[in-house]
């Protein structure tokens, strides 16, 4: 974290869930200038208590009066929660960074990755939008590429785990595999007619009249207003599969400009936070087990597709509560605060 930071008045919106705890563990690890810190969510935990620092706060219930003198509000409580409670959140005079949908396509909140798009920060108006987890690691690559070579199409396969569907989801997958392994048939509470255990599911959020799912469009809407690529050519299929933590990712993408892999590799080295694991002959390449509690994107698997010129094949993987949600969130609040965004720019 930048040294010599003002303190500041921070509150967690959802501070319960998973996301919520991420937030709180990250500010600690971060050392982020906490002057006050105020733990807001539903009726139902009312009373929690998370500890920072040493010191146990109490989680209160969120109102329309929770925000007062507070600077930075930190929100991961779903976007009808995001839509009921950021308004107030701002008409109080804090700056929310919220992890919804709620707001990610609205065009006057930006949508920010940090490192990507800092610039869009400056255009504020008292909300700031953190973009979907499997955007948000994507887009580091696509980021570096861009600007390498410049993108002419992308193709991406998610295969998500189902941390980002809740702690609930998490608590789900280890009950029916215990029930598998344990020779029962395993009871689906969360996803009739699903199975997260030993299986692969190819549908996240509901579906749209052509066939695609909320989270693809997710992916291809946020892609492109993170890069400021308009008719940027994407498409995504978005799948569940049976991981606790960390989303991957497998991409194609096709370039404007005639690039080698070792080009590639080289730029990939040289952007922050993003680190390369591509080393196939010894089985070096990233794995979602290896990378839960990390705090970089990482690629591998790099190699030219034969079937068309200028394009690659990589394979991405990072921790999505902390890449794709929380540990963005904070980066995104460390720069409001150094470089002095706080306040509704009007």
């Amino acid at each position: 974290m930048p040294q010599e930071m003002k303190k500041v008045n921070v509150a967690i919106l959802g501070a319960t869930g998973n996301v919520g705890r991420k937030f709180v563990e990250i500010l600690e690890e971060r050392d982020f200038p906490v002057n006050n810190l105020r733990l807001l969510a539903s009726t139902s935990s009312i009373g929690k208590k998370l500890k920072f620092k040493g010191k146990e706060y109490i989680v209160e219930q969120a109102t329309k009066d929770s925000f007062k003198d507070i600077d930075i509000v930190l929100a991961s409580a779903g976007g009808k929660i995001s839509k009921e409670f950021i308004p107030y959140a701002v008409k109080a005079g804090a700056v929310v960074i919220d992890n919804s949908s709620a707001y990610r396509m609205d065009k006057d909140v930006p949508l920010v990755v940090a490192g990507v798009n800092n610039h869009a920060l400056k255009t504020h108006k008292g909300i700031i939008a953190n973009p979907n987890c499997t955007t948000a690691q994507l887009i580091v690559p696509l980021k570096v590429l861009e600007e390498l070579a410049g993108l002419k199409r992308v193709v991406v396969s998610t295969y998500q785990s189902v941390s980002g569907a809740g702690k609930a989801s998490m608590d789900e997958l280890i009950k029916q595999t215990k029930e598998i392994l344990n020779g029962s048939d395993p009871f689906v509470d969360l996803t009739p007619n699903r199975k997260f255990a030993f299986n692969v599911i190819p549908h996240i959020d509901v579906f749209a009249e052509d066939g695609y799912t909320k989270e693809e469009i997710k992916v291809i809407n946020e892609s492109r207003k993170i890069l400021g690529i308009e008719d940027l050519k994407i498409t995504c299929t978005a799948v569940r599969v049976p991981v606790l933590i960390g989303h991957s990712e497998s991409v194609n993408v096709e370039l404007k400009k005639p690039i080698t892999k070792k080009e590639i590799i080289n730029a990939f080295n040289e952007f922050p936070d993003l680190e390369v694991l591509d080393n196939p002959q010894n089985e070096t390449y990233p794995m979602a087990i290896d990378i839960a509690g990390k705090d970089s994107v990482f690629v591998g698997r790099i190699r030219e597709d034969k079937s068309k010129p200028n394009t690659f094949n990589f394979w991405v993987v990072a921790d999505n509560l902390r890449i794709g949600a929380a540990l963005n969130a904070i980066k995104i609040a460390e720069i409001i605060v150094k470089e002095s965004l706080l306040g509704v720019k009007k």
